[in-house]
């Protein structure tokens, strides 16, 4: 158990910058171009580690160890979610919300360094990024209580657990509902297309990728890593939810499982190669949409 516990780790930490890979990989296709490769974002990680960091004289302490608490966070909450029907490293009741509450830490922070160096591009990406937060975190949660009504746990390796083909012959509908809002969050809470373009330049149109301009060398390495980390475990959770493999066989449910996060990460591509990006005033009018669903799945199994 302690092997399969450490292995689930191994993966998360491992293979979470695939994933931006995979997702570009499949935007060059639909344009037509080579695209960089797909393990792109190791390189750049690797680079950034081997650089010196730049710090601006007007930031403080708070610009310093912000890129190690959000990576400490992603690590801790790498270490809660269950994937592949291997168990999480740290399981209790009620880690559910501290899943949640992890992230929020970590947007804390984020938003903390960008209003550190006094920039005004830098803070008006830090206030889209809270508004666009309290939207999303109710459908987060929502979804997770409806799911944890379902199965009668608040743990996520036991919720994960006792998923199977039957749950949704049962609570289809329900479960439907919740993966399209958590997909929603997805997209949000990694800034990708049609909440946020990742690879615009316009200080005036992004979110997450304007509160980090200031950042550079092993500081900007333990925030792109932190990203990825973040998510592999979002779409762990999106799988767990959608497909829920539990055949007993560790081998074939860790492949299946990387399979369909692979193909997840396809999906992504093709919903940023086939549409823009929405207005700023109606992300909103989607977020609140994907609270309502999950609002909505947990009256269905309430009823």
């Amino acid at each position: 158990m302690i092997i399969l516990k450490l292995l689930n780790m191994v993966i998360a930490l491992a293979a979470a910058p695939l994933l931006l890979g995979i997702i570009n990989r499949t935007k060059a296709v639909f344009a037509g171009r080579t695209g960089q490769p797909l393990l792109q974002l190791y390189y750049d990680i690797w680079k950034l580690l081997r650089k010196g960091a730049v710090y601006s004289r007007s930031t403080s302490w708070i610009f310093r160890v912000g890129p190690v608490i959000g990576l400490s966070v992603a690590l801790i909450a790498a270490a809660l979610i269950p994937f592949g029907g291997l168990p999480a490293v740290i399981s209790f009741k009620g880690d559910l919300i501290l899943f949640a509450y992890l992230f929020g830490l970590s947007r804390f922070f984020t938003v903390l360094m960008a209003m550190d160096t006094g920039s005004s591009f830098e803070g008006m990406g830090a206030s889209r990024e809270v508004t666009f937060s309290t939207l999303s975190e109710p459908a987060l949660l929502i979804g997770l209580a409806a799911i944890a009504k379902y199965t009668g746990y608040i743990s996520l390796s036991q919720m994960f657990s006792s998923l199977n083909l039957s749950v949704w012959l049962n609570a289809g509908p329900a479960f439907v509902l919740v993966g399209f809002a958590i997909l929603i969050v997805f997209l949000t809470e990694n800034s990708r297309i049609p909440i946020d373009d990742p690879n615009t330049h316009l200080e005036l149109t992004m979110i997450h990728e304007v509160m980090i301009l200031d950042h550079s060398g092993p500081d900007l390495a333990m925030i792109l890593y932190g990203a990825a980390i973040k998510m592999w475990l979002l779409g762990a959770i999106l799988i767990g939810i959608v497909v829920p493999v539990h055949s007993g066989n560790a081998l074939f449910d860790i492949s299946a499982a990387m399979l369909f996060m692979i193909l997840l990460a396809i999906v992504i591509g093709v919903i940023e190669s086939s549409m823009a990006r929405l207005k700023l005033l109606h992300v909103p009018q989607l977020l609140i949409g994907a609270t309502t669903l999950s609002i909505l799945a947990l009256v269905l199994i309430l009823r």
